[in-house]
């Protein structure tokens, strides 16, 4: 492409209109006048549909107010994700933003701490999710998947998305949790799957939106359903303690287990069993999801399928597949960051309390920075990397997803597998629509596909 028509990913700061002296007092954008009851029905119910309405009528910052979640100010526009991914973090707070997810994570959780103990733990928790030791996963990766996959039927629609679901739990429980005697991978396999069920359900979802992370977390709906799981998990913590063999596993259970905080001191059981749930609920949904997505997407462009199955060892095409998928659709719609002071952003003084969102979702639609932003091309990938600014499924800053590598790369080993083993096929031209299921969006109709055996 000529240099007049390549699409810009990571374009020069050129806003859409001249930024406005900064106001005196703090001041939150325009934004639907409808009450806050009805603003929440539009935002769980058609997320994608409501933000883009109000991106048309408002710009590129407004304001939602959505139920037990306070005031957000939606920023749309990369020169306002830069200011909120390079702020101050003592200023903008991810771990207040994120705490709905706080009665299913835990305290100690790193998507729910702030400033100095949220980079504490994760420095802690990052080396495992980089570079070789990330890598010495790949033969695991792909034998589950092949397992899997050698147990599809042929020949008739099948909903693709809880098949991810089966593989992406067993990384988490084999590579993650490193259990890997049989009768205990059927325990720990079988409570998962019945807690994942039931927290993700409209109806857990609609109380927590009632009643709020604090008042959830004494509900017995919540506790009866986390307590087998948490006895389970911290069973294997403790097995892994006294296990013979620790210092020569490589399982991200028995790695934490062995790092140390600055000070010397080891991670606490319950500061291991909040950030093992973490990295289930974080590493086994969503990675699921876009690989659900990603499929949904390549069986109705059939030639994306073909380049797929042809790429060579590099794995480029497949890196364009992936992320195009997120792009295309994120799995979260929203970052969040809660104001601990005023701040400004874009020329506006936005006041303490109040929560900024950058837009994954109205990022990856901006036309100026995808042409034709709603078609599914991985090519532009190839083309030109990825912004900083303007591809940000996963966050961006210092809250980036320290999981995001692992993701990537799970969905690359997954991918590989499936256009290796298998023949996939549309079982209608229709696309899925976009599905909420607790705060992920996922395919409506689960990414169904036809599957055959390769030849």
């Amino acid at each position: 492409m000529s240099a007049t028509t390549a699409p810009i990913l990571n374009p020069p700061v050129v806003p859409a209109f001249e930024t406005p002296a900064v106001q005196r007092t703090p001041e939150l954008p325009p934004g639907p006048r409808y009450p806050r009851a009805v603003q929440t029905v539009g935002w769980v119910r058609r997320p994608f549909a409501f933000m883009e309405q109000c991106h048309e009528r408002y710009g590129d910052m407004f304001t939602l107010r959505i139920a037990q979640e306070g005031t957000w100010v939606f920023l749309a526009h990369p020169d306002y994700v830069k200011e909120v991914f390079t702020g101050d973090p003592k200023v903008l707070h991810a771990g207040e933003g994120n705490a709905v997810l706080g009665p299913i994570l835990g305290s100690s959780s790193v998507l729910l701490l702030d400033e100095k103990p949220h980079l504490r733990e994760r420095k802690l928790l990052l080396p495992p999710f980089h570079g070789e030791r990330m890598q010495r996963y790949g033969d695991l990766m792909a034998e589950i998947a092949a397992e899997e996959i050698a147990t599809w039927p042929t020949g008739t629609p099948m909903p693709l998305w809880p098949r991810m679901q089966d593989v992406t739990l067993e990384v988490i429980m084999r590579a993650v949790f490193g259990v890997n005697d049989a009768s205990r991978l059927d325990t720990l396999r079988a409570e998962l799957q019945t807690m994942l069920k039931r927290i993700a359900t409209p109806s857990t979802m609609a109380l927590l939106a009632l009643l709020g992370p604090d008042r959830m977390r004494n509900v017995n709906r919540i506790t009866r359903v986390l307590a087998p799981v948490d006895r389970l998990i911290h069973e294997e913590i403790r097995r892994r303690r006294d296990a013979s063999d620790l210092a020569d596993r490589e399982d991200i259970l028995s790695l934490m287990l062995q790092a140390r905080y600055e000070d010397g001191s080891p991670m606490s059981d319950d500061a291991l069993r909040d950030e093992l749930m973490t990295l289930l609920l974080a590493g086994h949904e969503t990675t699921a999801t876009a690989l659900g997505w990603a499929v949904e997407r390549l069986v109705r462009h059939p030639e994306k399928l073909e380049r797929l199955r042809d790429d060579d060892a590099s794995g480029e095409y497949a890196d364009a597949v992936i992320k195009e998928t997120l792009r295309l659709r994120p799995v979260l719609p929203i970052v969040v960051r809660k104001l601990t002071e005023d701040w400004e952003v874009g020329g506006r003084l936005l006041p303490k309390g109040a929560t900024v969102a950058p837009c994954i979702h109205l990022i990856h639609r901006r036309e100026d920075v995808y042409p034709d932003p709603r078609a599914f091309r991985p090519e532009r990938f190839l083309e030109r990397p990825a912004g900083t600014y303007t591809w940000i499924p996963f966050g961006g800053g210092v809250r980036r997803c320290l999981g995001a590598a692992f993701a990537q790369f799970e969905m690359k080993v997954v991918l590989r597998e499936l256009v290796a083993r298998t023949q996939l096929a549309a079982p209608d031209a229709e696309p899925e629509r976009v599905s909420r299921r607790a705060i992920t969006l996922t395919p409506s109709r689960g990414a169904q596909v036809v599957v055959e055996r390769a030849a």
